[in-house]
């Protein structure tokens, strides 16, 4: 796969419940390339539109640009949405809803593959693998591992979608394969789903949407000021009811998952990067070096110090690559 242009335009009668879609497909040019355009060409508004990426030159950005799925082949890509920016790594996915601002910039030796679609086409593409139909949110906001199926079927539907002459169903047929696995991953929250209060599948995923919004935040904010309160209003709950919610549908407290996305957060930094323990522990939201000293160990049985040596030592020596090879 490579980042540059080329688009193909395919609409085929889908199978039952389905109805037709329109797949596009573009790599974005060099500098900031706009979600609504592609050259002088208006995207199809009812389309799933596929956007490949390279390096730091491709940079994606947009208003209320509508639920999409992205997935670094190579390299990472930071995502700037809304209000808070992440960034995503090459064994990841990750889902966003959409409706808010975005920028997607990509590493210097990034490649990357985002699929874009307003809600309606993601509904026609799940429709077909899952046995009811989905009620909105269709895409659950989340970050996932993304192994080599779902890596796989990603470069296989680009690639299908590009070449493939309009009036064919191979494109189709890997758009409905990439949507099943994307169904699959979203399948690990139908538990907590259901947990969820609400008298109906609609109401109950509705919920789970703004209480996952908090999670996600949490994956990515190093603010030291973040409390019950806050979450609770940026989930529309009071104190009191947030907290009562989020425990039976995580079976955990707000504060021990936030705990969680900061070591997480940490592990990475230690592993990957060559900031000071103390600058990992400020990175990852601890003010209070003792105190990320303490839980780091907790967690992960040996101190971030004594894991970075270790990994050094245990780090396989790779000779310099000879020129012309």
């Amino acid at each position: 796969m490579d980042g540059d242009g080329g688009s193909a335009d395919v609409g085929v009668a889908m199978p039952k419940r389905a109805g037709v879609i329109r797949i596009e497909v573009d790599g974005l040019a060099s500098g900031n390339s706009a979600w609504n355009r592609s050259g002088k060409r208006h995207r199809q508004a009812d389309a799933l539109h596929i956007l490949i990426g390279s390096g730091r030159s491709r940079v994606l950005h947009g208003n209320a640009v509508p639920p999409l799925a992205l997935i670094p082949l190579r390299g990472s890509v930071r995502l700037i949405d809304g209000e808070s920016a992440r960034v995503v790594h090459r064994n990841q996915v990750f889902v966003g809803e959409g409706g808010q601002r975005l920028q997607a910039i990509g590493s210097v030796d990034s490649l990357w593959i985002a699929f874009i679609a307003p809600a309606n086409v993601w509904r026609q593409i799940f429709d077909v693998s899952s046995e009811a139909s989905i009620p909105p949110p269709i895409l659950l906001p989340a970050t996932h591992r993304a192994g080599r199926l779902v890596r796989r079927a990603a470069v296989h539907l680009a690639r299908e979608a590009r070449r493939t002459p309009a009036g064919e169903s191979e494109a189709i047929a890997a758009a409905l394969r990439f949507g099943s696995v994307l169904l699959d991953l979203q399948s690990e929250f139908d538990s907590m789903i259901k947990r969820c209060p609400g008298r109906t599948l609609a109401q109950r995923r509705s919920v789970f949407v703004r209480l996952q919004r908090i999670c996600n935040y949490m994956e990515v904010s190093n603010d030291f000021d973040l409390d019950i309160a806050g979450f609770a209003r940026a989930a529309n709950y009071s104190p009191c009811h947030f907290v009562r919610t989020f425990n039976l549908v995580y079976g955990e407290s707000p504060y021990a998952v936030l705990i969680e996305q900061r070591l997480k957060r940490a592990l990475r930094l230690v592993n990957e990067t060559e900031l000071s323990v103390t600058e990992v522990a400020r990175a990852s939201g601890f003010q209070d070096r003792s105190a990320f000293a303490r839980s780091f160990k907790r967690r992960f049985g040996e101190t971030a110090s004594g894991m970075r040596e270790r990994s050094q030592r245990e780090a396989p020596h790779v000779l310099p690559r000879a020129v012309g090879i």
